[in-house]
């Protein structure tokens, strides 16, 4: 995919990912991006966040992303033509106190990407909520729920083991809202 001015988050994420993926690079979509990819695009964020499965060496990385148009800014990645930018926080991929993520493959345009699968989106704004007590990540927790099929019981046991099952009610108030 040839990314240009007007290409959405979704497209520069999942095209970014599908990359890595083809120079053997194993990085998980993480964060704001994997809720605009899960709710087509309804929640703008400016960057896309990969976490790195495994050892990479920074020149690997740095010339599967130059492939792209993507060149090292610091601790970011900047294309000319895009308004989004791309990030690798450190690992491990976890989801509160959960270290055992299964990353499911998202497809845009041909492209396929690891990213966090929409339940494990759902439970990563969850987290930003329940530690932080980040309202508008509870509101993107919601925005997936709504746009894709999740697991709430998964959902919920993990709230219990994080001890947030009052604010997984609230989640599931904020769901039913909408209906």
């Amino acid at each position: 995919m040839t990314l240009t001015a007007t290409s959405s988050l979704p497209e520069v994420a999942v095209a970014a990912g599908a990359q890595l993926r083809r120079h053997g690079i194993t990085a998980v979509l993480t964060g704001g991006a994997c809720v605009s990819v899960y709710t087509d695009g309804a929640y703008g964020s400016k960057d896309a966040d990969f976490v790195i499965q495994g050892k990479v060496q920074q020149k690997a990385l740095d010339d599967a992303l130059a492939e792209l148009g993507f060149v090292r800014r610091g601790d970011r990645y900047v294309h000319a033509d895009v308004t989004f930018y791309l990030e690798f926080p450190p690992g491990p991929l976890a989801i509160g106190s959960d270290l055992a993520i299964r990353p499911a493959e998202v497809a845009i345009a041909g492209d396929v990407a690891l990213a966090l699968s929409p339940t494990d989106s759902c439970r990563d704004r969850l987290a930003a909520f329940y530690h932080w007590r980040d309202r508008q990540s509870l509101q993107l927790a919601v925005a997936v729920a709504r746009h894709q099929a999740v697991d709430l019981e998964a959902i919920g046991k993990w709230s219990r083991a994080e001890g947030r099952l009052d604010d997984f009610d609230e989640f599931l108030r904020e769901i039913r809202r909408g209906e």
